[in-house]
């Protein structure tokens, strides 16, 4: 009797244990993909976010060039995140840097998404990233 109610305990741990991985903000977390003003034209980016009293924090391309992210503004309502930083450009300079998007599939840990476009300087284009 023991011994299956304790089969009955870890079998429900274990099930339950991806809904405690599911914890937090659907915008926290390390997302990875895309942006540039055209298919040819797209660079790698990684963005690091984080939800803190409240609000979101983070980092864009963490190491060398990194920037990091001076304001981030959710409307839940419509799950469109705008987040600004101050980023390098690739004459040695500094440009503001603006992208607005959606969050989708949030109910997804595997196919999150965080897309739509963007301004740095005088450049405008596009971005896809998903959470890793």
């Amino acid at each position: 009797m023991i011994g299956q109610l304790r089969s009955v305990l870890v079998l429900t741990c274990l099930a339950a244990a991806p809904l405690w991985a599911q914890l937090g903000h659907p915008a926290k977390g390390a997302w990875s993909g895309y942006w540039g003003p055209g298919e040819s034209e797209q660079r790698r980016v990684l963005l690091l976010l984080e939800w803190i009293d409240n609000e979101i924090t983070g980092v864009i391309n963490p190491g060398r060039n990194a920037a990091r992210i001076e304001r981030a503004e959710l409307d839940e309502s419509t799950w469109t995140l705008t987040i600004e930083a101050d980023m390098p450009v690739e004459d040695g300079g500094i440009a503001r840097y603006v992208a607005t998007g959606k969050i989708e599939n949030l109910g997804s840990w595997t196919s999150r998404r965080y897309s739509g476009t963007y301004t740095h300087g005088d450049e405008t284009g596009t971005f896809l990233v998903t959470l890793n």
